[in-house]
């Protein structure tokens, strides 16, 4: 746990479980599921490719919906939440990098990464300007603003992603597979903007990733494996286990 993090759990899932309906049958995603974040961690949620990674991430993040049991984010209880309340609890308090971008394409690269603040109605037009253009500097597309993500590359769609998620500060960052589409420099400079958020403003980051230098930041690895909790283990740990191929 990073030594700033509160006691209190700004994610709590109790016993959940998601299935899809294919047709006539039933496919489960998740299977039982328990894990408590706290504010102020930096986690990584790890397991091979169907283990219910980005189900776990949709469901923290209100996007999805639980089959079974009880996710908390934030100390609320998301299944009691009317639609106008997940709504706000996304805007105020998430902030989601999704692994294929979701950006905005009849917008530019800087509305697409104001975009939240407009909803948020917080801040005046100078102001949402100069926070937009400190992401896009940090993230390396300060003089891509103007341009339309179909004009971008795969790589520069995904820091405006990363820009877009962090632009209103919030207290929980949920990020499935955030640098799988960059060049090693560029994914190190957005683990390091991470980092930095984490370390100065206690924001807390859960993001998947199978980069075993990505994870080797995180203050622990959560692993999944067919859609169950297998453990929680140490970044050092999770190294080694990868490297021997081990359990």
């Amino acid at each position: 746990m990073n030594p700033t993090a509160s006691q209190a759990p700004i994610v709590s899932i109790a016993n959940v479980t998601k299935d899809y309906t294919l047709g006539k049958v039933v496919v489960p995603a998740l299977r039982g599921v328990d894990l408590e974040v706290h504010a102020g961690e930096f986690i990584s949620i790890a397991g091979p490719s169907g283990s219910g990674k980005t189900t776990l991430l949709n469901l923290i993040g209100c996007v999805d919906t639980a089959t079974g049991g009880v996710v908390r984010v934030a100390g609320q209880d998301t299944k009691q939440l009317t639609e106008r309340q997940l709504t706000h609890l996304r805007l105020h308090t998430i902030g989601f990098i999704f692994q294929s971008f979701n950006l905005v394409q009849v917008l530019s690269v800087f509305q697409n990464v104001e975009f939240p603040l407009l909803l948020q109605r917080k801040l005046d037009k100078a102001q949402r300007r100069e926070r937009v253009m400190q992401l896009l500097e940090q993230v390396g597309l300060a003089n891509h603003a103007r341009h339309r993500p179909n004009e971008l590359s795969g790589g520069q769609r995904q820091r405006v992603a990363v820009a877009r998620a962090l632009v209103t500060r919030p207290q929980l960052v949920l990020a499935d597979e955030p640098t799988a589409n960059l060049d090693s420099v560029t994914g190190q400079n957005i683990i390091d903007l991470m980092k930095e958020l984490n370390q100065k403003e206690g924001t807390t980051f859960i993001f998947s990733t199978h980069d075993a230098k990505v994870m080797s930041h995180a203050n622990a690895v959560v692993r999944l494996a067919d859609g169950k909790f297998l453990d929680r283990i140490s970044a050092a740990e999770a190294s080694r286990v990868m490297a021997t191929g081990g359990h």
